[in-house]
């Protein structure tokens, strides 16, 4: 009888548990610096989070529906009829844009599922996303969630003052966006205004996305959720409602951003029906629904009369200026920015090179916390001495950073 003989198996190295498309990304730096926040009792000017709740109507909108049981149980797919007549309402009362509310809107739980939505449901693995560099965090995580390839376009600042404003801005280079797109481009990702920098694309840039898109036959997914924060002679202007761009073009919104409830997390979608369709095909399977109350409270602040943008806009100009002014006297540069609710700096001018070093030492030095831009870039050495700091907070928050931070001056 022939003995039976034995092969060890062959070495086996353990996969780590993580996925490996997702394995350079980790713990977001806004988790980090909040933490240490609290951690040191420092003033957070990181994380871009209000710190006073929206209108009281609204407010109560929700405790109404929360009692009337509307939304207590799973909503409709494609989010409540009322909320989306809402948005449709609004795109066309803003913008001239039309929609239809049950083919063409589509309501999720805040922008950032809409962002993951739609490059799930939008791409193959293999295509190229041409992005604009800095980036919300989210971007780059969901490019590679859906198994796309991101081609960052790097906004620059300025060597002088833009269209007359004296202070400098991050600029699109629309070379250097052309050049980006190759035969396995599959869309653009457009934020305006644009966080971090604060830059809103002007008509002319716009225009050569839009001429792009169409003439490389691109899609075109555009983050809209800082169209009512626009300063001084910027102007918002929605990227569908540009010649060929209505049919190709995903727009994303929020009420987080516009009505100070960030914690309710309702976003929304906005496109032609078969866009629509492939980002609920993503979408349904991520959250399938979500803030069911909520979504009747959105509904009624998309409602609200122009006095309320137009005063939650000057009020937000008002901080935008304290805290720029006052950074300006600590001795950082300031990009004033013309939307958004961030103001990014440059910290050489105070013998400081590196952001994330600067960051990390600011709460002990100042009592402050900060955002390292660096985190936003894949060229991380472009975004290396820059720190963004938020100013949608109370007014006498914003003082008493101001004073922490001359500080560094002294």
């Amino acid at each position: 009888m022939t003995a039976m003989t034995s092969s060890a198996s062959p070495a086996h190295t353990p996969r780590p548990p993580l996925n490996r498309r997702l394995a350079e990304f980790g713990t977001t730096i806004f988790a980090e610096m909040s933490a240490l926040a609290l951690r040191t009792g420092s003033i957070n000017l990181g994380q871009g989070f209000p710190d006073t709740d929206g209108p009281e109507e609204i407010r109560e909108a929700a405790v109404r529906a929360l009692r009337d049981g509307r939304g207590n149980q799973y909503p409709p797919g494609p989010g409540v009829p009322e909320l989306r007549t809402a948005i449709v309402d609004h795109q066309r009362r803003r913008y001239g844009l039309t929609f239809d509310p049950d083919t063409e809107v589509l309501v999720t739980a805040g922008a950032t599922e809409a962002i993951a939505a739609a490059l799930l449901g939008l791409l193959e693995p293999g295509d190229e996303v041409v992005a604009l560099e800095p980036y919300y965090d989210s971007y780059a995580a969901c490019i590679a969630m859906a198994g796309g390839t991101r081609v960052p376009v790097t906004l620059r600042p300025s060597e002088g003052p833009r269209d007359g404003v004296a202070d400098r801005h991050f600029r699109l280079d629309l070379d250097e966006l052309r050049a980006a797109v190759t035969d396995r481009t599959r869309l653009l990702l457009i934020n305006t205004p644009h966080n971090p920098t604060g830059t809103v694309l002007t008509r002319e840039e716009l225009t050569a996305i839009a001429e792009l898109a169409v003439e490389r036959d691109l899609l075109v997914v555009t983050d809209e959720v800082y169209e009512h924060l626009v300063f001084d002679e910027a102007e918002h202007l929605p990227l569908a409602t540009f010649p060929g761009m209505r049919e190709r073009t995903v727009t994303i919104g929020s009420a987080g951003k516009t009505f100070s409830f960030t914690g309710w997390k309702v976003g929304w979608v906005t496109a032609a029906p078969a866009l629509v369709t492939a980002v609920r095909s993503a979408k349904q399977y991520l959250t399938y629904v979500a803030s069911g109350p909520f979504q009747y409270a959105v509904a009624e602040a998309l409602a609200l009369p122009d006095t309320y943008f137009d005063a939650f806009r000057a009020d937000m100009l008002a901080k935008r200026d304290l805290l720029a002014t006052g950074l300006a006297e600590a001795g950082f540069e300031v990009f004033r920015p013309a939307g958004t609710y961030f103001v990014t700096t440059d910290v050489r001018p105070l013998g400081e090179t590196d952001g994330f070093a600067f960051c990390r030492a600011l709460p002990e030095r100042a009592g402050v916390v900060a955002i390292p831009n660096a985190v936003f870039y894949d060229h991380r050495e472009e975004g290396a001495p820059f720190v963004r700091f938020a100013f949608c907070k109370r007014t006498d928050v914003l003082d008493e950073a101001v004073a922490r931070l001359k500080r560094l001056a002294a």
